[in-house]
């Protein structure tokens, strides 16, 4: 966790996050009012979010990762603008408050001193007024990055990144994804690759990428990055379908020029020519 991150936590009024999120972070929220919902009620998670920080009060929205990848940052502008509700960014608020100001002269808006990402997504809603919020949004380390620090550096050119979750997104799409980055030879990081639903789609993006990929491409997984459970390792493609992962796992998948060097797994850039 970052200080930022950190930061924030200690100044907004409320918490609101996925339950097993909430989980991790406990010991600095113990003394918040917390918003903690299950998977799949992350539309009712953030609407509780909203509806806190149009009473006046501040809200940080947490998650894993950065907020703007797989995260709420992108259903929190959705929910804004089916409800109407104008969202300025935190370089406005000075002009909002002093256009308030004279509206209002008694009215005294306090703005966090600082405010953070947790290797995870916070928003801050610091302000409302005539239902206008201001709405920050903290950048986190997204799983691809953490899994590529582990691994070495296996996105040191060019890659894609697709999730493997048809919860929102249908199969058929993300297959055509699968298809197009394969076939463009780009690195491509897989999130969501398994879960007790889905247990057929890793097996079905493998077979897509070895039409274009030699069997020995070195595939990198990294579960639990950075944390205690973490695990790393690198096998080649054609025993990517035996690999043992889950939602909690990131896959990284080497382009045509990728490899692995003692326990580590590599992209060069280009610099061959240069050496």
């Amino acid at each position: 966790m970052s200080k930022r991150a950190k930061d924030v936590l200690e100044s907004v009024d409320t918490v609101a996050g996925y339950t097993t999120y909430i989980e991790l972070i406990h010991p600095l929220i113990k003394d918040k009012n917390i918003i903690s919902t299950a998977m799949t009620q992350e539309v009712k998670r953030v609407k509780a979010a909203i509806d806190v920080a149009l009473t006046g009060r501040s809200c940080a929205i947490v998650s894993s990762g950065d907020p703007g990848i797989y995260a709420m940052a992108g259903l929190v502008f959705e929910i804004c603008r089916k409800e109407n509700i104008s969202v300025i960014p935190p370089t406005s608020e000075t002009a909002l408050k002093n256009k308030l100001k004279d509206e209002r002269p008694t009215l005294n808006v306090q703005r966090p001193t600082s405010n953070n990402d947790v290797a995870s997504l916070f928003y801050n809603f610091l302000y409302n007024e005539k239902s206008t919020l201001t709405v920050e949004i903290i950048p986190g380390i997204p799983a691809l990055c953490a899994g590529a620090s582990l691994l070495g550096a296996p996105l040191s050119h060019d890659f894609a990144s697709i999730s493997l979750s048809d919860l929102l997104t249908p199969w058929e799409l993300i297959e055509k994804r699968i298809e197009a980055a394969a076939s463009a030879d780009f690195v491509i990081v897989l999130y969501n690759p398994k879960s007790k639903r889905r247990n057929r789609q890793l097996e079905t993006a493998q077979k897509i990428i070895l039409k274009y990929r030699d069997k020995k491409t070195p595939a990198g997984i990294v579960v639990s990055a950075m944390r205690k459970d973490e695990m790393v390792t690198i096998i080649p493609l054609e025993d990517l379908h035996k690999a043992d992962v889950n939602m909690q796992t990131i896959i990284f998948i080497g382009n045509s020029t990728s490899f692995t060097y003692l326990d580590f797994m590599v992209t060069p850039r280009g610099y061959r020519g240069f050496l």
